[in-house]
């Protein structure tokens, strides 16, 4: 992947089903994307288990988590997020540092903070990529290219589905996230031709925004494709004005159905959709 070593994590082979002579069994693919704003909910009380069960509530297959800390500090416990809720969940993880720090004095574990995937699926391979950012750890902080771009590949019922999850930047200026927005398409673009993808994320930007409009040109928001109840808003959790939380996808996928599911374990709602293949 120009220069980049896509990392083998494991890799199951599993049958396509065959109900009919050369017919495929419909699979739906529940995908969520979450602002787990480190596990804290609107009350202000860390509470990872409630995390946690806002996630199994969804009947979600693979999730987008952005916002996850790793030994980051008191305000997490130093928890290790990404493993406690895969154990929560019982899903599979892979971890997308965006700041990867030294330990904090009297602790001896790195402080990073960044994306994970959780996924019911195998994950057969996963990077981390590049985005230019605006660091929030620095005081006077320069763009700079900085991990945190997180992409796996699951095999879905032997089919390879690419999953990427981000987190744009927050400011209101959109430079950076224009900036993020071209990157982003670029890797994108490096999947094989006819890729099943599907793009998670914080955009932090409406979905008419202006920045955001190379990255519609290039895969499909599923709330518009296939609305739910409302308009879509997730933030804040608690009267949800803004719609800056995605679903997206490309490829031979289509969008059956779309929602924002009601939780105040965090800041943000997630937002959930069902994803099928065309037969």
């Amino acid at each position: 992947m120009r220069g980049r070593r896509m990392i083998v994590i494991a890799l199951a082979v599993v049958l396509l089903a065959t109900p009919g002579a050369g017919a495929r069994e419909e699979t739906t693919l529940r995908v969520l994307s979450f602002n787990v704003h480190a596990g804290t909910g609107v009350d202000g009380t860390f509470d990872l288990v409630r995390t946690a069960e806002a996630i199994r509530a969804t009947g979600a297959d693979v999730v987008g988590l952005q916002e996850v800390d790793v030994h980051w500090s008191e305000r997490s416990r130093y928890t290790d997020q990404a493993a406690e809720l895969a154990r929560l969940t019982g899903m599979r993880v892979f971890f997308a540092p965006i700041y990867d720090l030294d330990p904090e004095p009297g602790h001896g574990q790195r402080r990073r903070y960044g994306v994970a995937v959780l996924s019911r699926h195998p994950i057969v391979a996963a990077v981390n990529h590049q985005l230019t950012r605006l660091p929030t750890v620095n005081p006077d902080p320069v763009p700079e290219l900085a991990p945190g771009f997180a992409e796996v590949v699951v095999s879905v019922r032997g089919e390879p589905v690419h999953v990427y999850v981000t987190h744009l930047d927050h400011r209101p200026d959109p430079a950076v996230r224009a900036t993020q927005v071209r990157e982003m398409v670029a890797v994108l673009d490096r999947a094989p031709p006819g890729a099943r993808q599907v793009l998670t994320g914080d955009l932090n930007a409406e979905p008419d925004a202006p920045e955001l409009a190379p990255l519609f040109a290039r895969v499909t928001d599923a709330w518009r494709a296939a609305p739910g109840t409302g308009e879509g808003r997730t933030y804040p959790a608690s009267a949800p004005a803004s719609r800056i939380d995605y679903v997206t996808f490309s490829g031979p996928l289509r969008a059956t159905h779309a929602s924002v599911p009601a939780t105040t374990a965090s800041d943000h709602r997630p937002v959930l959709a069902e994803l099928t293949e065309p037969q």
